[in-house]
């Protein structure tokens, strides 16, 4: 899953990817460690601090099997509830994805929910192992990311070794980072921190809110500790049949139609990009350039992959639509790269520990699950999906290819099992592409008691609490009451809303306040991770 993915085109690896049932992956869901009380203090972040946030670190084990040995610390922020003692509702942890994705700023996102249906949680944002304020935190090679990529399709051996090396040197520089955490990095290693976080607040339960990758350390988290779960809101759904391997391929497809279909609205806005009136002209036109940039990067450093990173964000979103088409049309009509540059400089920072979501992502991908051992694998199924979704697949690959000189050992995946969970919220658009709406509808099927909510033919990706009131009311009703819409017999949603609705070109930029959530969200939304 790129920055973290419905198509039965996608060849099967039969073993070679393989699961076990949930006793047989993990040790004991009881661990004899006992987290210390929480002690909560101001927070030193000024944003965080600004919207009543405390902040507090939790001491847990690197190693559940080994509790008394080395220790991590997962950072920790709170906003408290406001109602009543007697309406009080619980603890509410909540994770933004990634694998990677750094949550303290989450512990704002009560404020968004309806009705102030939030107002009786504590909100809990922490940033999981190895990321962000946590410690230790992951970094391995803060250039990876940079300038002077070779283009992502191998079309010769050479692309196709300068890739290796650079695959392989990674994932050398994050074992000598990460050393004996890099096999500590798996999602149930996170799902037992999340259960750590619940002790140390001294909470019976947990309500938890998921979004993207969040999906499935919910999905882990109820299958290890059912009777530990109160309410979950799950937003982009991972399908827990497919992970890692297989789900990335299922994005590829996913992507190569969403970016049409972007493509295709920009052609419909020919008056403000003319870059074609129809959107196989602009396809066209964007392979076109793809080639040229491999010649000549725009302004010395735009190549075909900088490219291609930059339209992967309106894959994810329709957030940011109207920048990348307007950065692209100053390319196109004007030769002036700044517009792209910026866009590419925004998501892809080259400073100091600005690989943690990269270096993290990889640490628990290429861990949770088996990948083939086999480079011919791999090349065979990114070039049969790469001849039917050329858009992405192979930047997709190389994404992930440090996980095939990992240092960490993987183990097979976890078989999630929802039949004992109580009623939990689903969310998802039905053209999401980083988590295919066919993931949805498998998680719906192994938990009995869940209800799903479509965004009927939208192709934002995990975008709840962002203005679409039939979602986020029914997310209301949900945290209020523990009431969700009535489940249908069939293979299908129980709800359908309108989704997001796409931007006209010259209106406002999606905005907010100062809220750390808001532009943690902002950043999600608009860079694709």
């Amino acid at each position: 899953m790129k920055r973290i993915w419905a198509a039965a085109t996608v060849v099967a690896l039969g073993a070679a990817v393989a699961t076990v049932t949930s006793a047989e992956a993990a040790p004991s869901a009881t661990s004899s460690y006992v987290p210390a009380p929480i002690s909560w203090r101001s927070c030193a972040e000024i944003s965080l601090k600004a919207q009543g946030a405390e902040c507090t670190s939790v001491a847990v084990p690197m190693d559940y099997a080994n509790p008394g040995g080395a220790k991590i610390e997962l950072a920790v922020a709170r906003v408290k509830h406001t109602v009543p003692s007697a309406k009080y509702q619980g603890v509410m942890l909540v994770n933004p994805g990634g694998p990677g994705g750094a949550g303290r700023s989450m512990a704002t996102l009560g404020s968004h929910v309806p009705r102030q249906a939030g107002d009786a949680y504590d909100w809990i944002g922490f940033d999981p192992r190895g990321v962000g304020a946590s410690k230790p935190k992951l970094t391995c090679d803060s250039n990876y990311g940079g300038y002077n990529r070779p283009p992502y399709v191998p079309v010769t051996p050479a692309l196709e070794n300068r890739w290796h090396a650079r695959a392989k040197q990674y994932a050398a520089a994050c074992a000598k980072a990460g050393g004996p955490l890099l096999d500590h990095m798996r999602t149930e290693d996170s799902v037992r921190d999340i259960d750590s976080i619940r002790q140390a607040l001294g909470a019976a339960t947990i309500n938890f809110y998921g979004f993207s990758y969040g999906t499935y350390l919910g999905q882990v988290y109820a299958t290890r500790f059912p009777e530990r779960v109160r309410r979950m809101v799950l937003d982009g759904n991972v399908n827990p049949g497919r992970v890692w391997y297989q789900s990335n391929l299922d994005q590829d497809v996913a992507f190569d139609r969403n970016i049409k279909i972007y493509f295709s609205w920009l052609a419909k806005q020919d008056a403000t990009f003319h870059l074609g009136r129809d959107g196989k002209a602009v396809e066209a036109l964007y392979y076109r350039q793809l080639a040229a940039l491999a010649a000549k990067p725009a302004g010395g450093v735009i190549g075909p992959a900088e490219l291609t990173d930059i339209f992967l964000q309106p894959g994810y979103y329709i957030f940011g639509w109207e920048q990348v088409g307007r950065a692209f049309s100053n390319w196109v009509l004007k030769k002036d790269p700044a517009g792209l540059k910026k866009l590419y400089d925004d998501n892809n920072p080259q400073t100091p520990g600005s690989d943690n979501n990269y270096a993290v992502y990889l640490a628990v991908q290429c861990t949770d699950a088996l990948w083939p051992d086999k480079w011919s694998t791999w090349s065979k199924t990114n070039w049969q999906v790469y001849h039917k979704a050329p858009f992405e697949t192979w930047g997709n690959a190389w994404y992930n290819a440090p996980c095939r000189n990992w240092g960490g050992k993987a183990k097979p995946a976890v078989e999630v099992d929802g039949a004992k969970v109580p009623p939990l919220l689903l969310l998802s658009e039905t053209l999401d592409a980083a988590t295919p709406y066919t993931g949805s509808l498998e998680v719906r099927r192994r938990f009995p008691q869940s209800v799903l909510i479509e965004g009927v033919n939208g192709t934002t990706h995990a975008g709840s609490l962002f203005g679409n009131a039939c979602v986020d009311g029914a997310i209301a009703d949900y945290l209020a009451t523990g009431a969700l819409p009535k489940r249908v017999a069939g293979i299908h949603s129980d709800k359908q809303c309108k989704p997001l609705a796409p931007p006209a070109p010259g209106q406002p930029a999606l905005k907010r306040s100062a809220d750390p959530y808001d532009r943690l969200r902002l950043q999600q939304l608009v860079s694709g991770h």
